[in-house]
């Protein structure tokens, strides 16, 4: 699975609306249960392991993003 689908899979919404500014402040389905599911599913698919700091900067879409290339995915 893509990221993207990840995201989409957890959040309950279309991949296709999914953006680099898709953020937990404007997609009510991005609450706190659902961030740390997010988490989880990528560790188990990209097989990494994510620092509680890495964790608690992630804002949006991108910050996934971002953090995924930090780990070589």
């Amino acid at each position: 699975m893509t990221l993207k689908e990840i995201t989409a899979k957890v959040l309950g919404m279309d991949a296709n609306k999914i953006n680099g500014k898709t953020s937990r402040e404007s997609t009510s389905e991005w609450d706190s249960f659902n961030h740390l599911l997010l988490v989880s599913e990528i560790e188990k698919e990209f097989d990494i392991k994510l620092k509680m700091d890495e964790v608690n900067t992630i804002k949006t879409f991108a910050d996934l993003e971002k953090i995924l290339r930090t780990h070589g995915k």
